[in-house]
């Protein structure tokens, strides 16, 4: 069984056609998200903030997606309310490293809790930049945002998927944090 047939079996979804609403504040990574979601074969090597939102159309796992890629900054998170009625499951994408910014993200998610549109829709929270230094867990993610307290609509907190760009990253952050100590040395990176 794959992620999706997993994830949405567990939401309750069975549909073969399913639209999806991805919100979270803007830099959480949603638009990177759905690109990893993508096959492989229809995925953007570069990505732009998305201004507005974005419809992104692909088949996985005899799932037929529509997902609606919705900006995440302050002037535009009002436009979400506007996909709330005909959506098969939210994604809401938390950056898991921006301690800060979690209100925020907590009140937004509030904002969408009380929309009569999203009663019934069930939520999957995606916990991003999980590989990074300092990321909250999926459990302290559920705590922060209080998730514990939505009894009405199925909902699933999760690591958010990574393809090939993990290791390259971790490897990345390796080197830099090498870096100090070979020059230190007198011996170069390589």
């Amino acid at each position: 069984m794959g992620l999706f047939s997993g994830l949405f079996g567990k939401l309750g979804v069975s549909k073969k056609k399913v639209k999806v609403l991805c919100v979270g504040l803007d830099n959480s990574g949603k638009s990177s998200i759905i690109n990893q979601l993508k096959p492989k074969k229809t995925a953007a090597t570069e990505l732009v903030p998305t201004v507005g939102f974005a419809v992104e159309e692909f088949a996985k796992n005899n799932l037929n997606f529509t997902v609606f890629d919705m900006s995440g900054q302050g002037r535009y998170r009002s436009l979400w309310e506007h996909y709330y009625k005909d959506v098969t499951g939210i994604m809401f994408v938390v950056d898991s490293t921006d301690k800060i910014r979690m209100c925020v993200a907590k009140d937004e998610l509030d904002t969408l809790l009380a929309h009569a549109d999203v009663r019934n829709v069930p939520i999957l929270f995606l916990a991003n930049k999980m590989d990074l230094p300092l990321a909250m867990t999926p459990v302290d993610c559920v705590a922060v945002m209080e998730l514990d307290r939505i009894t009405d609509k199925p909902w699933h907190i999760s690591c958010a998927p990574r393809r090939a760009a993990a290791p390259r990253a971790r490897a990345m952050r390796a080197d830099a944090l090498r870096a100090p100590a070979l020059a230190a040395a007198g011996r170069p990176m390589r």
